[in-house]
């Protein structure tokens, strides 16, 4: 499980646009990743939509955002289109990324226990080190949130 301090894992990935995206590439500038359960849903536009509306600001923080979940690229193009979002979005199919950054596992749904994607945000400076991890997302303040 990463922590405040961690440098992120190493991963590789694909946006919206079927390009590549590694940890590597994140390196030289700040940002924010996002991991949320699925395109389209209520509480995932929300937060989506709350990151757009104040994407002027977060841009004048240095930040550079990424959402990432287990949909499929195709899902992306939509979600990104049907709302407008200034932002790049990470497919993650195997869930490896997930994983990695301990936002995969057991959460209530419905009163039942399932397995999933995890609602968490990870703020990471240009080298790459975790600055702060946002565990209890609000998905209609979430930019506050980050900017606090």
């Amino acid at each position: 499980m990463i922590k405040v301090g961690d440098r992120i894992p190493d991963f590789t990935v694909v946006d919206q646009d079927g390009n590549t995206v590694t940890g590597d590439s994140l390196l030289g500038k700040k940002v924010v990743l996002y991991f949320y359960p699925k395109d389209s849903t209520p509480g995932c536009t929300a937060e989506a939509c709350n990151l757009r509306d104040n994407i002027g600001s977060l841009k004048a923080a240095g930040y550079e955002i990424y959402g990432i979940s287990k949909d499929s690229t195709a899902s992306h193009r939509k979600f990104i289109e049907k709302n407008a979002l200034p932002f790049t979005l990470l497919s993650d199919k195997s869930t490896e990324m997930l994983q990695a950054f301990g936002a995969w596992g057991e959460k209530k749904m419905c009163g039942k226990t399932v397995v999933g994607t995890l609602r968490k945000t990870f703020i990471v400076s240009a080298e790459g080190i975790v600055e702060r991890i946002i565990e209890k997302v609000d998905t209609k303040n979430h930019a506050s949130q980050i900017l606090g």
